[in-house]
């Protein structure tokens, strides 16, 4: 899989990871927990590493620590955040966090949403100094939250932003993905197969024969092109509690990116 640089240290993370919003908010036992190993298997299997998640995603930072604990996997890089606000309750929310995910240093804590934003980035830079958290971030997913990002963004020392960027929401190549690159902070795209109507869009319709020049075999590793190949996106972390999903996914990441002409040719595909 191909990777690119983390700015603030150098260094390469593989552009496709995972999201468990949804996919992992289960418990063990059920039959979707059951379908969980094999996610992660085809995660690993070509060579990606990054596992995105959240308190706010119920089950699914324990679901993460569980499953990893379970047997022998390549080492992930572990991203969470805090969604809570105070100081206090943020360091306990972030300390379960890591108990749930089993680490005892956080390779990623961003702040969810900007809750309480400047608080927790205090927190968060003791915690770097103290080497309890490798990196550290904020997020959100929708552009009506942009103008308050791009604040923070200006403002605050970082090592990544997670926003909001696929084919049908291209708002963040306005503004706020050249100011990552500007900044020198570490993009992860979040939803970035965009919503259900994006792939239902396509639905039953063929690949256009072009998309065997970049190794494409399904629409979606056309989408997540589209979205690695932009050159400010560090990590694309599409969310999916299917292995066959995941494996799918990971294919986007191998192979060639398209330049520019191509991006635009893809997102011709999904226009109405």
């Amino acid at each position: 899989m191909h990777t690119r640089p983390i700015p603030s240290t150098g260094e390469l993370l593989p552009v496709i990871g995972l999201g468990t919003y949804k996919g992992f908010d289960t418990t063990p036992g059920s039959a979707k927990y059951m379908q969980l190993p094999g996610v992660l298997d085809a995660l690993f299997a070509v060579g990606g590493t990054v596992i995105d998640s959240s308190p706010m995603y119920g089950h699914a930072e324990a679901a993460v620590g569980s499953l990893l604990g379970a047997k022998t996997h390549p080492k992930p890089f572990l991203a969470t955040k805090v969604w809570t606000r105070g100081r206090d309750a943020g360091i306990q929310q972030m300390q379960q966090s890591m108990a749930l995910m089993g680490t005892a240093c956080m390779d990623l804590m961003q702040v969810h949403n900007l809750v309480d934003c400047k608080v927790h980035l205090a927190t968060l830079r003791d915690w770097k100094a103290a080497r309890r958290i490798r990196y550290l971030g904020v997020t959100h997913y929708t552009a009506s939250a942009y103008a308050e990002l791009e604040a923070v963004l200006r403002a605050e020392p970082l090592d990544f932003v997670q926003l909001n960027y696929s084919v049908a929401d291209r708002a963040a190549e306005q503004r706020l993905l050249p100011l990552a690159a500007d900044r020198g902070i570490a993009v992860l795209a979040n939803v970035p197969l965009g919503s259900g109507d994006l792939l239902r869009s396509v639905q039953g319709r063929k690949l256009p024969a072009w998309a065997a020049e970049l190794g494409c075999t399904s629409w979606s590793q056309l989408l997540l092109k589209y979205v690695i190949g932009h050159p400010a996106v560090t990590c694309a972390i599409p969310g999916t509690g299917s292995a066959a999903h995941m494996a799918d996914n990971t294919q986007a990441g191998v192979g060639p990116l398209p330049d520019q002409a191509m991006r635009e040719r893809i997102a011709a595909c999904f226009k109405d």
